[in-house]
């Protein structure tokens, strides 16, 4: 048994769970979220939270953990939201939000462009250096983060390029002269 998936997940105020079969909807105030099981997981609501088993452990343990993980990450969402946030370092590198599209100058010929999904709010913030990416979904917030930076990923020798705010880039050290 899965020492993940046997604990209950919490329901925040505002949200809403409904069962229907193999398929979870979690409704709250930032949206709606839903995700379909896998075959010998059942999930049902009790006393405000939510309770997942699993029928075969032999067979189904594995996705036993994962479901509870994915529930809990769809309440969280739908009630506070999931957010990453990426830095732009380097002479003449900037992002310029254009409607539905991020433009990303990074020294390129031209500027690379990103086309925001639905379900996603992106900010540039302090003169196009840093990006904000806020949603109720934790997968798509992580992928779209992710897509963004690997445009140009910070390089280690003089640091330019794009990180995630917090993130250490390990510096190297460039060619001696001899």
């Amino acid at each position: 048994m899965s020492r993940i998936g046997k604990e209950p997940v919490k329901l925040a105020d505002g949200v809403t769970v409904a069962v229907d079969g193999q398929k979870v909807t979690v409704k709250g105030k930032l949206g709606e979220l839903s995700y379909v099981m896998h075959d010998g997981i059942t999930a049902k609501v009790e006393d405000g939270s939510v309770v997942v088993a699993c029928d075969n452990d032999k067979l189904h343990g594995n996705f036993h953990g994962l479901a509870r993980a994915l529930i809990h990450n769809m309440v969280v969402g739908v009630s506070q939201g999931y957010q990453k946030q990426l830095s732009i370092e380097g002479t003449g590198f900037k992002a310029v939000l254009k409607g539905s599209e991020l433009a990303l100058s990074l020294g390129f010929a031209s500027p690379k462009i990103y086309t925001i999904p639905a379900g996603l709010t992106v900010t540039v913030e302090n003169d196009g250096l840093q990006v904000t990416i806020k949603g109720s979904d934790k997968q798509m917030v992580g992928e779209a983060a992710a897509r963004i930076r690997s445009y140009y990923p910070a390089e280690p020798y003089k640091g330019k390029g794009i990180k995630y705010v917090g993130e250490h880039i390990r510096r190297k050290q460039g060619k001696k002269v001899a």
